[in-house]
């Protein structure tokens, strides 16, 4: 399949993304880049200095609201791009209605309660959808730990290990291998699909 062939097939297709800090930010920029049709990004954060270390965001837009500050960049790199955000704390109540018409939703959350929460929401109400989640991308070092894994309708990328602690940091380069891993794993599920 040529570049061409891969933006026309993934123009049609919409991916949520749950979360805009690590993760999510490096995933949709990356998916921006290969020309996926329409992103539903939610979160309720604004940018923070100490988020550069590995969020896709800059100096000047500390202080922004996240979904603000990503629909930003992303248009800055593909401003044919649909981004749909949602300034919102997700909960069981309003996750399906934001994520209703995605084909893939990718959890991108830090906290472990808020990933079980997404994912338990939509194995319930979207059971459908396949969910992309990242889980295990602290620290640096041990490339060969991060892998991926399905278990049905669920996508694992990560080491599936390694907790963010105050001595074990999420920095960018393991942080951004997960995210590509999660934006590589959405591109295999659309560009699969029939």
């Amino acid at each position: 399949m040529t570049f061409d062939e891969i933006k026309n097939k993934l123009n049609k297709f919409t991916v949520g993304i749950a979360g805009a800090g690590g993760l999510g930010s490096n995933c949709a920029v990356a998916l921006a880049r290969v020309g996926i049709g329409t992103l539903v990004i939610s979160d309720f954060d604004i940018v923070y200095e100490s988020n550069l270390n590995r969020q896709y965001f800059f100096q000047e837009q500390i202080g922004l609201r996240k979904v603000d500050a990503l629909k930003e960049n992303i248009k800055r790199i593909n401003p044919d791009i649909n981004v749909i955000d949602n300034y919102i704390k997700l909960t069981e109540n309003n996750i399906v209605e934001i994520y209703k018409d995605c084909d893939i939703i990718v959890e991108a959350f830090d906290l472990a309660e808020m990933k079980k929460m997404l994912i338990e929401t939509c194995l319930s109400e979207l059971p459908k959808t396949p969910i992309v989640l990242g889980l295990g991308m602290a620290g640096w070092g041990n490339n060969n730990g991060i892998k991926y894994r399905q278990s049905d309708n669920l996508y694992i990328c990560g080491d599936e290990i390694s907790e963010i602690k105050e001595d074990n940091p999420p920095l960018a380069p393991r942080v951004g291998m997960v995210a590509n891993m999660q934006a590589n794993t959405v591109l295999e599920i659309l560009l699969n699909k029939k």
